[in-house]
């Protein structure tokens, strides 16, 4: 491994209460709703922190009962909160999830408008200050989505990330539940010029000589070439640092394969292929994500980066809520290796 600073790691994003049946019972079906946290960016700084990387996490909940249950479900999970904002006005933003089993895929419902993060007016604060000392931005394409005074909060976060020598991150996520493919388009290639590490690289317009986007008929599991090619046409367009993407295979609802694509060092690497149960599939892309950023932050080599954030993936779907609670990294590390022998 390569010698590495030590990261501070600060998280931007909505944090959300999810309400899901026990028992893999349909919302229709259910007298009862077990109640956890989560939330695409919460779930990455939480993973890290865990992992034992100096992990904050920025958001905005309601000074209520639930907000500071929700903000005190973070902090148990070693992130610092302080960088959090207690709004007077707004609700707490939620999501309902039916769990999906065998041939049944899951099923998220949100319920988010007008919440506290999504209203709040953000031209109050000063990123810069509400950055200083810390040496790595993540956030994502779900945050825009909520709201024009959202969009606006992630431009101005990544601006002043970069302008503070930051590495930045960023997953583009995108839900089609919250806007437009081609909302989602427009907006997020916007902020590709301030992106170190980028996560999945769809709805970016990658637009080639002849006037099409470069990634327009691209499989859905792409061979090591196409992947190649396209991740090539982004580099050379925006100089990434690192770009990474999952393919996934689905075998039915409850069994699923996993492999990843890595851009690291001007070339493209290949993750194994992991095949395993689901438990829980939420939070495994953030898994992913999380898994990519511990590794570059240690220093490992491109083949094991890509491999650790595999498995990192495929540890998070053996487990229950959004959150990867794996702070054993050498389980990590047998899993990337398919070492399944029992320890005693």
């Amino acid at each position: 491994m390569k010698e590495t600073r030590e990261e501070r790691f600060i998280a931007l994003g909505e944090l959300l209460l999810r309400l899901a049946p026990p028992n893999y019972e349909k919302i229709r079906m259910t007298n009862s709703f077990i109640a956890t946290y989560g939330g695409a960016e919460a779930n990455v700084a939480v993973a890290l922190a865990n992992l034992g990387i100096d992990s904050s996490y920025f958001t905005v909940v309601p000074d209520s009962s639930i907000g500071k249950a929700a903000i005190r479900y973070i902090r148990a999970n070693d992130v610092h909160c302080s960088p959090c904002i207690r709004s007077e006005s707004g609700r707490m933003g939620l999501y309902y999830l039916e769990e999906g089993f065998g041939v049944r895929a899951s099923k998220v419902t949100y319920d988010r408008a007008d919440s506290a993060f999504a209203t709040y007016d953000f031209d109050r604060l000063d990123l810069k200050q509400k950055f200083a000392g810390y040496t790595w931005l993540h956030t994502s394409g779900i945050t825009p989505a909520l709201s024009p005074n959202c969009r606006k909060l992630t431009m101005n976060a990544l601006k002043a990330a970069k302008e503070l020598g930051m590495t930045v991150s960023f997953d583009c996520n995108f839900r089609s539940a919250l806007w437009s493919f081609q909302e989602a388009r427009d907006c997020l290639t916007e902020y590709m010029p301030y992106i170190d590490v980028l996560i999945g690289i769809e709805p970016i317009n990658l637009i080639g000589p002849d006037g099409k986007d470069i990634k327009e008929g691209m499989s859905m599991t792409p061979t090591f070439d196409e992947q190649d090619r396209v991740f090539r046409a982004l580099h050379e367009k925006w100089n990434f640092k690192a770009i990474g993407r999952t393919v996934r295979f689905v075998h039915s609802g409850s069994e699923n394969s996993l492999k990843a694509f890595l851009w690291y060092d001007g070339k493209t690497y290949e993750s194994k292929t992991f095949r395993f149960n689901i438990l829980d599939r939420v939070g495994g892309g953030d898994a992913f994500a999380s898994g990519l950023f511990y590794a570059m932050m240690k220093g490992m080599q491109p083949h094991d980066i890509v491999n650790f954030a595999v498995a990192s993936s495929v540890m998070k779907h053996t487990i229950h809520g959004d959150f990867n609670i794996t702070d054993d990294v050498d389980s990590i590390i047998k899993l990337m290796n398919q070492d399944f022998e029992i320890r005693r």
